[in-house]
């Protein structure tokens, strides 16, 4: 008979925290569940910890040749023999016993739910450090329409991935991981489930989530997450407009552009190493829009909320150039000229700030 949950612990290199994880998840209350141990080629005693648990629940799979994060993930899912699926890291672990019972009770009654999610808590050097701020979702368990989170889920990741547990059938009828999106994986399987599936929070923080040393994130990697975070956006804008959601495409839209214009912005004023370079703006505008009319769209409220950046730290020069590019190949839109015109009374008003390309031009 299979068991009602698989846990899936994806491992390289974790040995020495293998055993809390487990211990964890052996203690819960709801004893029908499975434990796959999927070792990524480790150099590291990782068989002997999974073994040393005589457990007939814990299955042990090591890799012949390291293959990676994503195909191990997806490996183990394959692997699976339960309706239900929780992927937890080697180095997380569940801190209530109740956990499991919780998110199968809430996916027994609400059949249309997906997937379950709860905060996380820090866990650093052993020690609880409080809640890991951008995975709370409010302060009160809910059950929302999937395309209803979508809309709030685009805007960035706000689910830790140890903490979720997900209906098989959903990686089985969607997708499983994307091999091309190694930085933004699991972002884009809780969007592209709840575009299909209702979604669930409980707000008791029912995992740990590890802390480990920070270390200098190289320009290479940086560069890459950016890529994957534009990429999510547009993939699912792609998928919304397949299923013909309007408020979905639109939502996605507006993050896209909002994201293109902080990362323009982080480039222009040196603000963050989270940037890309205008060169990179067009690469992939061009690369991900359907149309030139598409692209034309983008850029023209893209350079507009440049605009209204530059606008609010005074940088008028810079704001009117950008609201001119906006301008650029679109109809005539009254709002850009109202905000030139905002422009060059805010200039009016403090002399000593240069001229603006707009009043220049309404002198001559």
């Amino acid at each position: 008979m299979s068991p009602e949950t698989s846990f899936i612990i994806p491992c390289y290199k974790l040995a020495h925290l293998l055993p809390e994880c487990i211990e964890s998840i052996l203690s819960q209350t709801t004893k029908d569940f499975e434990i796959l141990v999927l070792d990524d080629c480790s150099p590291d005693d990782t068989q002997r910890v999974a073994e040393s648990f005589h457990d007939p629940r814990i299955r042990y799979v090591r890799n012949p040749v390291n293959i990676g994060h994503l195909k191990n993930y997806n490996k183990g899912i394959g692997l699976s023999a339960g309706r239900y699926v929780w992927l937890i890291s080697a180095d997380d672990r569940l801190r209530h016993k109740d956990a499991l019972q919780l998110y199968r009770t809430i996916l027994e009654q609400n059949r249309l739910v997906g997937y379950v999610f709860s905060p996380a808590v820090a866990l650093e050097n052993g020690t609880e450090k409080g809640f890991v701020q951008w995975t709370v979702n409010g302060h009160q368990d809910f059950v929302m329409d999937g395309r209803s989170f979508v809309r709030r889920l685009i805007h960035g990741n706000t689910i830790a991935a140890p903490s979720v547990i997900v209906r098989k059938e959903c990686y089985e009828k969607l997708t499983l991981f994307p091999l091309d999106l190694p930085y933004g994986g699991d972002w884009y399987l809780w969007l592209a489930f709840a575009l299909h599936y209702q979604v669930a929070y409980v707000h008791k923080p029912l995992v740990n989530y590890r802390l480990h040393p920070e270390s200098m994130t190289s320009h290479t990697v940086r560069q890459a997450q950016i890529a994957d975070n534009f990429a999510i956006r547009w993939r699912i804008q792609a998928q919304a407009a397949e299923i013909g959601d309007r408020a979905c495409i639109r939502e996605c839209r507006r993050s896209i552009v909002d994201h293109y214009a902080h990362c323009l912005a982080s480039d222009l004023f040196q603000s963050s190493d989270y940037r890309i370079t205008f060169q990179d703006f067009e690469t992939s505008v061009t690369r991900y829009a359907e149309s030139p009319a598409e692209q034309s769209a983008i850029r023209s409220m893209v350079y507009e909320r440049l605009g209204d950046q530059c606008f609010r730290k005074k940088q008028r020069a810079i704001a009117d150039r950008h609201y001119r590019l906006a301008s650029s190949g679109q109809s005539w839109r009254p709002k850009l000229w109202a905000k030139r015109a905002m422009l060059w009374l805010s200039a009016k008003a403090d002399p000593s700030r240069p001229a603006t390309g707009f009043i220049e031009k309404s002198i001559r």
